[in-house]
């Protein structure tokens, strides 16, 4: 996994901001998954920016972060989402 990648969602993931949470139901699974505030706008980002590496930068502006701290914790979010089957990445 790397930021050159691109995020392709998968179809059958329905969204639900509430509060300031976000819910996903993958409807395939019948899963759901909820995403603290972080992980909430990582999420909105990604929908926003299909590749890691602009997905990355946003985060950058938002967040008093160090650039190591934020690749770190955007590649275990990536990774979470990937494994349970909502996003899939291409090179």
């Amino acid at each position: 996994m790397n930021l050159e990648q691109s995020i392709v969602f998968s179809g059958t993931i329905f969204a639900q901001l509430v509060d300031d949470e976000l819910v996903l139901l993958d409807m395939e699974s019948e899963k759901y998954f909820g995403l603290n505030e972080v992980g909430t706008s990582i999420w909105q980002a990604m929908q926003e920016n299909k590749k890691l590496q602009d997905v990355y930068e946003v985060l950058l502006e938002e967040y008093d972060v160090t650039p190591e701290v934020l690749k770190e914790e955007l590649m275990s979010f990536v990774a979470s989402m990937s494994d349970a089957g909502l996003i899939t990445l291409e090179d």
